[in-house]
């Protein structure tokens, strides 16, 4: 395997790479591919596919030790007894891809012990590639991330179509499809919070946790708990990612919903 610094530029290219691909099979308003849902409300197409075989291509010729956990490949044991396991979404925010949207990410993070260690999100229809390496900080496009400063809830900037009404004293900004989009909002200080009380998949947020961290903010479940990544069941019960200032404040107001919810039979 390659030393740390080599291997960092491999993955990014493993993934503008991929990323690139994706790009030209999007529409950009039209759609090109064929697609179909996977369960009702959870569509999938054959771009989604297609970058998942060229990324564990690519990865794996890079780490061929890993294991690998992804959204569109059937999950095995075997990644339970490697130390460290590539965890990927090939298209995060199919819907925008779908509809021609720019919001949508190709999300790469490599996981060593349970803790991410690369973290990158290419986001080629707005011209973004987000790169974070565990202790060495977090950057768009080059550029060093911080996340912002804030102190106090209520004001704080949330990517959302619409605020619940306990939520009011929010602001609602632009909201990507892509959460990881979301979460890597919150590292640029372009919003203050991301924040969810469902069950999640860790690719989801695997490489954006990792670029979040870096840049300073919070990240946990909805109940404030550190996530944890390559776990059997390789879910968490929502998300919590915050500017460090108000993540007490978020996990206070949170919280008491997700065990409300997690307290309900079946949940």
């Amino acid at each position: 395997m390659p030393g740390d610094d080599a291997r960092l530029r491999a993955v990014v290219s493993a993934v503008a790479d991929a990323a690139d691909h994706a790009l030209t099979l999007w529409a950009g308003g039209e759609t090109r591919v064929r697609q179909w849902e996977k369960v009702p409300g959870h569509p999938v197409c054959e771009a989604d596919l297609a970058i998942d075989v060229m990324l564990r291509e690519r990865l794996a010729a890079i780490d061929p030790e890993a294991g690998w956990l992804s959204e569109e490949t059937a999950d095995t044991v075997h990644r339970l007894g490697v130390p460290r396991v590539w965890v990927v979404d090939p298209i995060d925010g199919t819907r925008d891809y779908l509809r021609g949207r720019p919001g949508w990410s190709v999300s790469v993070a490599l996981v060593e012990h349970g803790a991410v260690s690369i973290g990158i999100l290419a986001a080629p229809a707005r011209n973004e590639l987000w790169v974070a390496q565990a202790g060495e900080g977090a950057t768009r496009n080059g550029l060093a991330l911080r996340a912002g400063a804030r102190s106090i809830l209520p004001g704080a900037r949330v990517p959302a179509d619409q605020l619940p009404r306990a939520d009011r004293d929010l602001v609602a900004v632009d909201k990507p499809n892509s959460i990881a989009l979301r979460m890597a909002m919150v590292a640029a200080d372009e919003a203050d919070l991301v924040a969810t009380v469902r069950w999640g998949n860790e690719w989801d947020v695997a490489a954006s946790a990792l670029i979040c961290s870096e840049a300073g903010a919070i990240v946990t479940d909805a109940l404030g708990d550190p996530l944890r990544f390559n776990r059997p069941q390789p879910v968490a019960f929502g998300l919590l990612c915050a500017a460090p200032g108000i993540h007490a404040a978020a996990v206070d107001r949170l919280a008491p919903r997700a065990k409300e919810i997690l307290a309900k039979p079946g949940s």
